[in-house]
């Protein structure tokens, strides 16, 4: 293992008030006025939007040509006010500008159903600072603060917009971990964003990459003038691969490490995100507001089609093993840059809570990490979910914060049909144990509904991967002794005897004509029991009507290629095919090892359920992770 430039304990402490110039002492900076985003692939209209006429941007500056009319009213560029007034005491906020030209200045504000009204407004006429203050006092539904410049015969420029509120105590220190494996380029890349935004890193204490990959950052030769601009800001550490859970909480326990009085909060962010360093600002400004210790996540965008939202605010069911569920009220795959029925802006206007945020981007306080214990040793898939879930039954809350985000690969553009499928399932149940009431009912009803899908839609390798998921669940908490490591190569092994798992390129199928015919899904059956009963009574007599042919990746539902004796399927990231064939054999093996799975399941569980429960102390203390750092 290999740490190099580790800072003194405590590292450097970020500003109490870090204003940008200094010159506005006991005021935060909570958020900036960019006008683009951090390529040119990112639609500039979620940073600022033109309505009438033309400008010209640049990061922190625009110029409006004459009869020109912009809007902040945008992903970036609004002040989500109702979530400030949930959960914090701030009672106004202050927002300062550079203007010169001649044009009008309004901070406007909207109420939870989208009604615009101006809050604060000023004329431009030569060089100002423009200062404008919107009380934050009528939004507890809903509703934010945005800018909004117009011109008429004259051209105007606006630069260095800073939203600033004042602060009663200092602002938290906080480190950033990167946890990366094997994703250098893109991890150098997330370095480098860090390194030019001179304010935001200014935030933080420390940048800790946990290095897991057998591909070093170390070993790039962009990674040495790297560090040497951080300096002692930069800590990188190699460890052995113990996955997202344990790259991540490497960064919470090297921040816990010492007396309370130095613990610095902590910042997750994943290796392979586009990122907009203003999220540093945004979470850190919030973070410190907060009435009281709060876990503040970032929002997913997704990476492929950047003006879309994943998820605003999410909920999980771990009896049924679904995470990622959108709480009502929430943007799913939420179109940024579109209209509503009345042509107003997509927006969430409406505050909603999450339950939990998924550690793409996530801060989370020392305080809490003290009072709760660590995350699990899960490996990846339901870390954060459970840990988040953990938080909220002893009292702390999670913030999805909007306007705030990072660019992350798109999960539906991500087959299920993977390896750390299993994490998934496995982990759910493990969550299930430890977080609900584990009503066996819903829990095996679940796993033979997933069972049964697999089989008929010859998915004989995910057949496969659920039922060991559910065996080593079963197997109790000794299962996550190693970090879950042996499971990560173990699962790999299992599922290279199922063909069907592996995606290869449509022009190495050696598909013949007669195969190449594309056939698409009915709607969805209205009794899918009784569907599933015809599918299995078809293929049991071998009436399948559909010898061979080409699916969708939209279009494979079970109900459909179920129809099939043979699939060409592809693959949900459309870069290859999956083929399906039926294989009776196999049906036979998997359907006897899922009858002895699921009843071991039903008389086990909650048994086993108890043992989970009971080690929980254990399996998130500081001494586990010692032992699976091999720091003792």
């Amino acid at each position: 293992m290999l740490d190099t430039a580790r800072p003194a304990r405590g590292g450097a402490t970020a500003p109490a008030a870090d204003t940008g110039d200094g010159s506005r002492p006991g005021r935060l900076v909570v958020q900036r006025g960019p006008f683009t985003g951090p390529t040119p692939l990112v639609p500039e209209a979620l940073y600022a939007e033109v309505l009438r006429g033309a400008a010209r941007r640049e990061r922190d500056r625009i110029e409006l040509t004459p009869a020109t009319h912009v809007t902040t009213n945008t992903y970036w560029g609004r002040l989500h006010a109702t979530y400030w007034q949930r959960w914090t005491a701030v009672p106004e906020v202050r927002v300062t500008l550079r203007a010169s030209g001649r044009g009008r200045v309004w901070l406007m504000a909207s109420d939870t159903n989208k009604v615009a009204r101006a809050v604060d407004t000023a004329g431009v006429d030569g060089e100002s600072t423009v200062e404008l203050t919107g009380a934050v006092d009528r939004f507890v539904d809903g509703g934010g603060l945005w800018l909004e410049f117009a011109t008429d015969t004259a051209g105007m420029t606006v630069s260095g917009v800073e939203w600033t509120v004042a602060v009663p105590r200092p602002a938290r220190p906080t480190s950033i971990t990167i946890c990366t494996y094997n994703r250098v380029e893109d991890c150098l890349n997330t370095l480098q964003a860090l390194l030019d935004d001179a304010a935001a890193l200014a935030r933080v204490a420390t940048v800790r990459v946990v290095d897991q990959g057998s591909d070093p950052l170390e070993s790039r030769d962009r990674f040495a003038p790297l560090a040497a601009a951080f300096g002692d800001r930069l800590a990188y550490l190699r460890q052995p691969n113990l996955g997202g859970a344990g790259g991540f909480t490497r960064g919470l326990y090297e921040a816990t490490a010492g007396d309370p009085a130095d613990d610095h909060d902590v910042l997750l962010m994943d290796d392979d995100v586009l990122l907009d360093p203003e999220i540093v600002v945004r979470l850190t400004g919030f973070a410190a507001c907060t009435t009281a210790p709060t876990i503040v996540g970032g929002q997913m965008l997704n990476l492929l089609h950047p003006g879309h939202v994943h998820i605003t605010a999410e909920y999980a069911e771990p009896e049924k093993l679904r995470v990622g569920r959108p709480v009502p009220g929430a943007l799913e795959e939420g179109y940024l840059l579109g209209r509503d029925e009345r042509l107003l802006p997509i927006v969430q206007e409406q505050r909603v809570d999450t339950e939990y945020n998924g550690w793409w981007s996530c801060l989370i306080p020392a305080a809490i990490v003290r009072e709760i214990g660590y995350p699990l040793p899960l490996f990846f898939q339901w870390d954060d979910v459970e840990f988040g879930y953990r938080a909220r039954e002893r009292g702390f809350a999670t913030v999805s914060l909007p306007g705030a985000g990072v660019w992350h690969a798109d999960f539906g553009w991500k087959d299920w049909d993977e390896w750390h499928r299993y994490f998934n399932q496995r982990n759910g149940l493990i969550t299930a144990a430890l977080r609900t009431g584990f009503d066996r009912r819903t829990v095996a009803a679940t796993v033979v509904e997933l069972l049964a899908q697999y089989l008929v839609a010859m998915q004989y390798g995910l057949a496969a991967t659920l039922l060991t998921a559910v065996d080593d669940f079963l197997r109790g908490p000794e299962v996550l002794d190693d970090g879950s490591a042996a499971a990560a190569a173990e699962i790999r092994r299992i599922r290279a005897a199922y063909p069907e798992t592996v995606a290869v390129p449509l022009n190495r199928a050696g598909l013949d004509v007669r195969e190449s015919v594309v056939h698409l899904a009915g709607g969805k059956p209205s009794r899918i029991v009784r569907t599933w009963v015809k599918r299995a009574l078809l293929q049991a007599t071998g009436r399948t009507p559909i010898r061979s042919g080409m699916v969708p990746a939209g279009e494979a539902h079970w109900w459909h290629v179920s129809l099939f004796e043979r699939a060409i399927v592809t693959d949900m990231a459309e870069t290859g095919v999956r083929i399906r064939t039926r294989d009776r054999e196999r049906l036979h093996e998997l359907t006897t090892r899922g009858v002895r799975t699921v009843r071991r399941l039903w008389h086990e569980g909650p048994q086993v359920a108890r043992e989970w429960k009971a080690a929980e102390p254990r399996l998130t203390s500081r001494e586990t992770w010692t032992r699976l750092y091999d720091l003792g």
